[in-house]
């Protein structure tokens, strides 16, 4: 048994995209019953807004929601492939609809892809009312949308899809007979569900496509196509994953590495070593952050540990991936259970503090190289030994108190 051609026209995504807020799934802090957003839409007052949220948790399902429910043209538009004249053009049809009395909804897809210049073009037609303009990132708006744009716009955040709600999108793609996958007497296994369901990851279209090419390639038995775990495992391939190496993914995780590295939580650290691998991260970049923390985390603690780092860093870059994976998390293991302390940091803090607020003196003479003869008749190199090795002005000064040096 085949799909209908008909159906097939459409990836099972598009075609199960919900079409009213009733039909969609999850996001309920933002569009459930009583939520300021939800009765904005549903009284037609609308703003401007940026939705920013993980692959697949339903940004543009609720830009065209919006458009629907206010009964505004939907226009939608790629930061990727558009361009400023594509904005003047969609933006001069949306005026003269405008003025026959029909609003437009302008989404545009990974707002964060459009450079300043691109995003400034937007600003007139928002703040004039010629559209309702719907941004949709994946990066946090903080850094990605200037401010210009982002002041003129209310910023919601949406979460990824937690496991029941992407099983609900699952189990409705399998029964819905006009738009999903009824027809065609599929049997998904409890197995096949559970693990769809994991490697989606939150991410209701990596589900639904995975489900679609399982459901493509199942095998009739007992009058129905049978999708089990290897089938769902062969279609999804491995977790979806939200990781970005550029993104702020990339910083969060990172961040959630090295204080766990500090706080001495070993398994922590793995964990979160193991989500940047798995993210195909850099292990130059995470070889580095481990080289620094050595010293400013851990310092003179434990000397050692900064051996280990850069042995780490020197092993990765010679043996690579994914075998360097080991000096990784052996440097990661000895560092998260090494003991701590900042003295390093401190003392050398403290010494630039001087640098930069006080009058940078000539160095004292016994301190100078002294070469020639004529230097050395004017005092160059000549120590009585009661000279401090400071300039005049800071003698005395301490930064770092030798006796707190670990044994």
């Amino acid at each position: 048994m085949t799909l209908d051609f008909a159906r097939r026209a459409a990836p099972l995504a598009a075609r199960m995209r919900p079409r009213t807020l009733d039909e969609l799934v999850g996001q309920e802090a933002l569009f459930g019953q009583g939520r300021a957003l939800r009765v904005a839409i549903e009284q037609d007052a609308v703003p401007s807004m940026i939705l920013w949220g993980p692959p697949g948790s339903g940004k543009t399902t609720l830009a065209r929601i919006v458009a629907a429910s206010t009964g505004a043209r939907f226009e939608g538009m790629s930061a990727v492939s558009a361009g400023v004249a594509d904005l003047r053009r969609v933006v001069g049809e949306a005026a003269a609809r405008r003025r026959a009395g029909m609003e437009t909804v302008l989404f545009i897809d990974e707002i964060h892809r459009f450079n300043k210049t691109q995003q400034d073009a937007v600003l007139p037609y928002v703040e004039d009312g010629t559209v309702t303009f719907i941004g949709a990132t994946t990066e946090n708006p903080s850094f990605e949308v200037n401010s210009a744009l982002l002041s003129r716009t209310r910023v919601f955040v949406l979460q990824p899809l937690s496991d029941d709600e992407i099983g609900t999108i699952v189990d409705r793609a399998l029964a819905d007979r006009e738009r999903g996958l009824g027809m065609d007497e599929l049997a998904l296994d409890d197995d096949a569900r559970r693990l769809l369901i994991s490697l989606a990851n939150g991410d209701a279209r990596a589900a639904l496509n995975a489900l679609e090419f399982a459901a493509a390639t199942a095998i009739a038995k007992d009058d129905a196509r049978s999708i089990d775990a290897a089938l769902v495992r062969d279609a999804m391939q491995r977790r979806a994953s939200p990781y970005d190496k550029a993104g702020e993914m990339h910083y969060d995780v990172i961040s959630a590495f090295i204080k766990s590295v500090r706080a001495g939580d070993a398994d922590a650290s793995l964990y979160w070593l193991a989500r940047m691998i798995d993210g195909g991260e850099d292990p130059l970049f995470i070889a580095r952050r481990l080289v620094i923390f050595a010293s400013e985390d851990i310092g003179l603690a434990d000397s050692n540990g900064l051996n280990v780092a850069v042995a780490a860093q020197q092993a990765v870059h010679f043996v690579g991936m994914p075998e360097g994976f080991f000096a990784l998390a052996h440097a990661t293991l000895y560092l998260a259970t090494a003991p701590k302390s900042k003295d390093v940091g401190k003392a050398f803090s403290a010494a630039m503090d001087d640098v930069v607020q006080t009058r940078n003196d000539p160095v004292p003479m016994h301190l100078r190289n002294a070469p020639t003869g004529l230097m050395r008749q004017l005092g160059y190199g000549k120590n009585d030994g009661a000279a401090s090795n400071l300039p005049a002005a800071l003698s005395g000064r301490r930064y770092y108190d030798e006796k707190r040096r670990p044994e």
